[in-house]
């Protein structure tokens, strides 16, 4: 029988795709300046979070000196600067930062995970490496029972997102991505709630303030109350 702890060590030890595992060997080997002293994760980054949340974001890919670094989701970088405040301030998570796999955070009725759990070069994962990570995604998508609410973060994890339902043989018509688009799915699924991406691409020039970050997340508290 499947549970998270199993699933956890096949993301961990998956060997897969030879250009993901070559590109984050030698990131986790060859390090940035300011993290010299750092044993690098240089895995692939499983999804964390309460097994018995009602909201689930998914991101695109583990960052190289973020997620590759500490081997948790959006911890360690820019992006995680921005999102985790988000959803302490909307009562998602038990503290503002997230800086290590040590460092005390709790996601509360909210789980993490990815459409690539490794870090690919120039951040862009290829269609191929997506859908080798897909079956994780499926099985993951299986031991979240409860979950009413699923939040893709950036059009890739959107797109991954719903390739993974279609793949399980759920019937989705195509469907817009925008930041804060609410979809409601066929079959019972959760509501697919869209956000931006909290990149600092999208952070830095204002395309995703601190206040659209929080009204979308409000939508979500709303949705699972």
């Amino acid at each position: 029988m499947d549970n998270l702890p199993r699933l956890l060590a096949d993301v961990t030890g998956c060997r897969a795709c030879p250009r993901l595992v070559s590109w984050r060997e030698e990131v986790a080997a060859t390090k940035r300046r300011a993290y010299r002293d750092w044993d690098y994760w240089g895995k692939p980054v499983p999804g964390f979070g309460d097994p018995d949340a009602r909201l689930l974001l998914v991101g695109m890919a583990p960052g190289s000196h973020g997620a590759n670094r500490t081997g948790r989701l959006f911890t360690g970088d820019a992006s995680g600067d921005f999102l985790y405040p988000a959803l302490y301030r909307a009562g998602f998570a038990n503290q503002p930062t997230s800086t290590d796999v040590d460092d005390g955070l709790q996601l509360l009725d909210c789980y993490i995970t990815c459409v690539a759990r490794c870090v690919p070069p120039q951040n862009r994962p290829l269609p191929a490496e997506i859908a080798a990570c897909r079956p994780f995604l499926e099985r993951e998508l299986a031991l979240l029972p409860r979950v009413q609410v699923v939040m893709p973060l950036g059009h890739i994890a959107f797109d991954g997102y719903l390739a993974g339902l279609r793949a399980l043989g759920h019937a989705i018509p195509r469907l817009a991505f925008g930041h804060g688009l609410l979809h409601a799915l066929p079959n019972g699924l959760p509501a697919l709630l869209c956000a931006y991406h909290p990149s600092q691409q999208n952070t830095r020039t204002g395309r995703l303030t601190p206040a659209m970050i929080d009204e979308v997340l409000a939508t979500a508290r709303r949705l699972i109350a």
